[in-house]
Order: structure tokens, then C-alpha cells, then sequence
């Protein structure tokens, strides 16, 4: 690909990140890519955890009760199933291709724990801000079977839209501030991808399998790519299938105070988040 995609208003990637293995929950094995010391974040997201293991002693502890205040968690699963339930009542199992989008808002204790004991357990995580008017609404959950999420198939190319749009195609999450797009991009070798973003979106594309080039520049698998300014999106596989992730929001550009699993925009929200927790008001 010509080095004149960024003259048409494809958007560059400014810098390559690889992520960090560590743990979370009762000692879930996984790679975070956003949210580490090199990428803390890229607003409005916040974090991007990769969980990908077939030993269950990796992923088998789950992530027991825990709470959340003032963002979004996004769970999507490539494989395996996981079982959540929250202090609201709600219950829900999520399986292969199906996501999750929760506004944790006011607050919010939830847990999320394999439902199974062996096999492959692969997906992502991804934290998502959101603005200061909207930190204290009710919490809720977007639960989406793997049906419900739309396919768009061109030569070489078939893309699950699970937010924005593509194609007059329109992803199933609804009403989420930051005006999201996220797609799972599959592509055969040496196809080619293209597509009009939102010019404002802050934008990243993660690849999962293979190796792509986005834009002029090649990422290979566990490799995220921070995307520059521009109104389009290129990705062309390599000699081998690629997959990849494509994420964009619309930026907030507002203070950011976090702590744990609490995300406002003050000390002193934060200090009060841990008060309502500790005193039972989630």
C-alpha cells in the first residue's frame, strides 16, 4: 500500500503497543494492552484486557463479586462462556460471539466466573469512560446473543458490527455516550478493508490473529496500533487470515480520577465512591 493512504484521509497509526501479562480477579491470567504504564489510557477508553487461555488454572478463579462506579465495561468473547451476575438481581451467561455492555453509572457489584472447567477461554475486556453528566445514572446491561450482532460480508472480508455502523448496517448497542464503534474485523489473506470513521473518534485496532497492515503499518498478533486523524480505516491482511478489533469513541476531555474499579472525575468523588460501596448503597 502506497504511502499516500494518509494524504486520503486514512488514519496513520502513530505508535505500536504490545501488552503486559499479569492478573486480575482470583488470579485470571490475562494481557493488558490499555490501562498499563506505557498506554494508560486514550480517551474515553480506559482499559483493554486480552484473556486467552485452555488451562483453567489461568482463567478457572473468575472474577468474583466486585464493584464498579462512573464507566462501561465491554466483554466480548471469541470463545468459551462465562456466567454474570450483579446486585440489581440480573443473570446472564455469556457464550462464544455474544458481548456484554454494562453501564456500571451510580454503582454497581458484579461477578463474572467461567462457566466451564477446561477448554479455550478467549476474549476481550474494554473499559469505556463515561462523561460527567452521565456517572450517576442507573446502572443497566446490554446482553447480545451472538445472533443479534449483524455481519457485513465483502470479498475477503466479513466484519461483526457490534457498534456503529458499516454499510447501513447498525450494531445493536444503543445509546452509549461516547458514540462507539466496534468492529471484529476478519479478513482472508490479502484482502483489503476499508471504511469511513467518525473524523473525531479517538480510534485503535487491535489484531488478535495474524499480522495486518493498517494504514502503512504492519501489526502482528497482540499488537495494538493507536490510530492518527482521518475519516477512513485501511487494514489489508498479510499471507495468512487476520483478525482484528477496531474500536473508536467519541473523546470526552474531562478530568479523570481513578482508582481501582472506580472511575470520576475528582479525589473527592472517588473518596466518595468508596463511602457509598462501604456503606451498602450500590
Amino acid at each position: 500500500m502506497s504511502s499516500s493512504n494518509a494524504g486520503n484521509g486514512a488514519r496513520p497509526v502513530l505508535r505500536k503497543v504490545r501488552g503486559q501479562v499479569t492478573s486480575d480477579g482470583a488470579g485470571v491470567r490475562l494481557t493488558r494492552i490499555l490501562g498499563t504504564r506505557e498506554l494508560p489510557d486514550l480517551d474515553p477508553f480506559l482499559l483493554l484486557d486480552e484473556f486467552r487461555s485452555d488451562s483453567p488454572d489461568d482463567y478457572i478463579g473468575g472474577f468474583p463479586d466486585h464493584p464498579h462506579r462512573g464507566f462501561e465495561t465491554v466483554t466480548y468473547m471469541l470463545a468459551g462462556r462465562m456466567r454474570h451476575h450483579d446486585s440489581q438481581g440480573n443473570s446472564g451467561l455469556l457464550v462464544p460471539g455474544s458481548v456484554q455492555w454494562m453501564t456500571a453509572g451510580r454503582g454497581i457489584v458484579h461477578s463474572e466466573m467461567p462457566e466451564q472447567e477446561n477448554g479455550l477461554l478467549w476474549g476481550f475486556q474494554l473499559w469505556v469512560n463515561l462523561p460527567a453528566a452521565q456517572k450517576m445514572t442507573a446502572p443497566r446491561y446490554q446482553d447480545i446473543a451472538p445472533e443479534r450482532i449483524p455481519e457485513v460480508e465483502r470479498p475477503g472480508v466479513r466484519v461483526r458490527v457490534l457498534a456503529g455502523r458499516l454499510d447501513g448496517v447498525e450494531g445493536p448497542v444503543q445509546a452509549v455516550a461516547t458514540e462507539p464503534v466496534y468492529w471484529d474485523v476478519h479478513l482472508e489473506p490479502g484482502a483489503r478493508f476499508e471504511a469511513e470513521l467518525p473524523a473525531g473518534h479517538q480510534a485503535f485496532a487491535y489484531v488478535y490473529q495474524g499480522n495486518a497492515r493498517i494504514g502503512d503499518t504492519e501489526l502482528v498478533r497482540g499488537e495494538l496500533g493507536v490510530l492518527g486523524g482521518g475519516n477512513r480505516f485501511v487494514a489489508t491482511a498479510g499471507e495468512e487470515p487476520a483478525r482484528l478489533i477496531m474500536v473508536a469513541g467519541r473523546p470526552l476531555r474531562e478530568p479523570v480520577a481513578r482508582y481501582g474499579p472506580f472511575v470520576m472525575n475528582t479525589r473527592e468523588q472517588i473518596l466518595q465512591a468508596f463511602e457509598d460501596f462501604n456503606a451498602g448503597r450500590f
